[in-house]
């Protein structure tokens, strides 16, 4: 077994395409050397600024021989096709075949040894096509010739036990040289094998190869600052991740920011130093506001201990600051209100007019939700009408992630309602499973309006999501109206909302609605298109929060559009189920189904009609009709609370007499009568579970 050392070495590689090269590097080279033959297990990738390195550590020196039976022309075919196959198969002579016999005659079978390509030629063949075929997002040319890569390309070092693999990529050939950090150790070095690589680049190039050891050396730095200092790290990942990509050899240095600049809003400060500058917020712990101070990571260690640099960082913060100073007090002179009239100018989608449309839209269907979810009716409609209006300040529009964020700052300080000014930061809530929730009855008012009027609109006009494609985040949509009426506890019926939802788009767009109709909508029942989308989102949500997605099509019925009462039932089933009597219940369930299934095929119509007492025979019969009557009225009553844990005990005394109904008695008795009456009693059975759910539709 040989080590396989490579190193594509070029100009620096964006932050965020590095984890996916490295990824793809290993997967590309991988596959092809084991459709050639190699078989290996330890293969690595190490992604950075400037380089991507592949390492496999037992990667077989050469392909085993492949060994090819072909077979040939019947034994007396014509010359030509003799001649023909010899051809083919690179052979001299006739001779050298065998001749087989089979039940269709005699043929003639060349056996084929083909020997395995060296590791060297394989490698000096794969490389060079998967560099030009290679994956980026977004690639470049350099120079007179054709060949793309993400940066101009610099060298190849490519090594199979410290020995050269030669090969040419774009006009550079594989050398055993590497070069270290631009400043602090440029190099060439010359490398023998991984171990000698790797400890080259650390201790002579100053380039720390391991992206996890990067973040980790960020960390541990930042939070030695920290220490020192008395602060907190506002925490970033997605930052940490990003300045991890940024430099070879990160150094964490703390700056000082002019403490004018804190009475900006802390979400501007922070954004500000990460998107523009790459820097760390820190927090005085005392107060748990921003402090007067950052941390930048530098890519070198310099002479003076970084002072240099922060201080020439501070300058460029500085000027960033008073950017979005200038924003802040520009801002302020217009009040939310006065900005909502030039929401007009902004296009919310081609076929549903601007963002002032679809505010009127939500604000009105805020309304309608507000006593629903507890909330004043006044207060949600008024933080609907101004929830969009921070889209034409311009601090939103240098900070798109501050929507709804800057509105409750330039709310608060043109004296609304605190509940107001919550719902419009929260209005957005949630984007995402990590996000949070909002509780606030207003909040939740306007969060459900926006979320219900984006759905309804975008379907009416056929932009429905397909397959892995959601150019609108619809999906999302529909989890988030999920989570806001779960965690909140709302009870309302979906379909309706639906319907309010569009009659208000009718009412106040009649020549868009008309303009872009797709036939007759329909917004009642779970085959609806819109409905039946929601609950397909629904079973995710509940699969992932580690519930059964065939529990969701057991309780769900025509009328059930209610999350709440959907989801109670699903819990409270799921429970059940989980007990001896919902297990055995459940087989008797499925039983009495399939005795109807088939019985009703036979006799091509359903079972239907009532059961006659006066034609029971045995005990059995008798037993199960008494428990069927008092399970469907103590069901009922508990239905009735919505108490669906009582729902599901009233039906466990069912278990077994239904066990003791079919050890006794003969469903298809010969007596046409008596045979009619038990297939109406077990379908009264049937219909008795589907008070609660439609037991057919679980599985097992």
């Amino acid at each position: 077994m040989s080590e396989l050392l490579l190193e594509i070495f070029s100009e620096e590689i964006p932050a965020r395409m590095q984890r996916r090269a490295g990824e793809d590097l290993q997967r590309l080279l991988g596959e092809a050397l084991k459709q050639a033959g190699f078989l290996f297990t330890g293969i690595r990738n190490f992604a950075g600024p400037r380089r991507l390195t592949l390492v496999i550590d037992d990667l077989p020196q050469k392909a085993p021989d492949l060994r090819e039976e072909r077979k040939g022309p019947r034994v007396g075919a014509p010359e030509q096709a003799l001649a023909g196959f010899l051809r083919g198969a690179d052979l001299d002579s006739i001779d050298q075949c065998e001749v087989v016999e089979s039940k269709k005659g005699s043929f003639y079978v060349a056996m084929l040894e083909k020997p395995g390509l060296s590791a060297t030629e394989a490698l000096a063949q794969m490389i060079p096509q998967i560099m030009r075929a290679f994956p980026w997002p977004k690639s470049m040319k350099w120079g007179s010739g054709d060949f793309r890569w993400v940066r101009p390309l610099h060298g190849i070092l490519c090594q199979l036990d410290g020995a050269l693999v030669d090969f040419e990529v774009a006009g550079v050939r594989t050398s055993s040289q590497i070069h270290g950090h631009r400043m602090m150790g440029p190099g060439p070095f010359e490398v023998s094998g991984f171990a000698d690589y790797q400890k080259t680049l650390r201790e002579q190039g100053k380039v720390v190869l391991d992206a996890a050891e990067r973040k980790a050396l960020i960390s541990d730095q930042i939070a030695k600052l920290c220490a020192q200092h008395n602060l907190q790290l506002a925490e970033d990942a997605a930052l940490l991740d990003e300045v991890a990509g940024l430099a070879e050899w990160p150094v964490a240095l703390l700056g000082d920011m002019d403490e004018d600049f804190l009475e900006l809003p802390a979400e501007v400060i922070q954004l500000s130093m990460a998107k523009h500058q790459k820097y760390f917020t820190v927090l005085d712990p005392a107060t748990g506001k921003v402090a007067p101070h950052f941390i930048v990571i530098a890519n070198l260690e310099a002479p003076d201990g970084g002072a240099a640099i922060a201080a020439g960082n501070a300058r460029v913060l500085t000027a960033r600051l008073a950017d979005a100073r200038y924003f802040w007090d520009t801002d302020l002179k217009t009040s939310l209100e006065d900005r909502v009239e030039k929401l007009r100018d902004v296009v919310f989608h081609q076929k549903l007019g601007s963002v002032y449309d679809k505010m009127e839209r939500v604000a009105a269907l805020a309304r309608q939700l507000a006593p629903i979810v507890g909330a004043d009716p006044d207060l949600a409609e008024r933080a609907a009408r101004l929830a969009k209006a921070d889209l034409t300040t311009d601090m939103v529009v240098e900070f798109t992630s501050l929507q709804g964020v800057m509105g409750r700052y330039y709310a608060q300080k043109g004296g609304e309602d605190p509940a107001v000014a919550d719902a419009i930061r929260d209005h957005y809530k949630p984007q995402g499973p990590s996000d949070t929730v909002p509780t606030d009855p207003v909040s939740v008012a306007v969060a459900l309006a926006d979320k219900l009027d984006t759905l309804v609109t975008f379907d009416w006009i056929g932009e429905a999501p397909t397959g892995s494609k959601d150019p609108y985040a619809l999906r999302r949509a529909a989890i988030g109206i999920i989570r806001l009426t779960l965690n909140n506890r709302a009870r309302y019926h979906l379909n309706t909302m639906f319907g309010e939802s569009l009659r208000i788009f009718q009412r106040r767009q009649p020549n868009i609605v008309q303009g872009n109709r797709r036939g007759n909508r329909e917004y009642s029942g779970p085959h609806s298109g819109l409905f039946a989308f929601f609950v397909d989102r629904l079973k995710v949500y509940l699969r992932d929060s580690g519930a059964r997605h065939d529990l969701i099509d057991a309780v769900l019925t025509p009328e059930q559009d209610d999350l709440v009462s959907i989801v109670d039932r699903v819990s409270a089933l799921g429970t059940f189920l989980e007990t001896t009597d919902g297990e055995q219940l459940l087989a008797g369930a499925k039983r009495a189904s399939n005795i109807l299934r088939i019985e009703e095929k036979k006799d091509g119509a359903a079972v239907s009609g009532d059961v006659d007492p006066e034609l029971f025979v045995q005990d059995e019969e008798k037993a199960l009709y008494a428990a069927l009557s008092e399970a469907q009225s103590k069901a009922t009553e508990a239905l009735k609370d919505e108490n669906y844990t009582a729902a599901m005990a009233a039906l466990a005394p069912l278990r077994p007499v239904i066990d003791a109904f079919f050890e006794a008695v003969t469903v298809n008795a010969d007596d046409p009568k008596l045979r009619a009456n038990r297939l109406r009693l077990l379908g009264l059975f049937r219909q008795s579970l589907r008070q609660v759910a439609d037991f057919d539709k679980i599985a097992g």
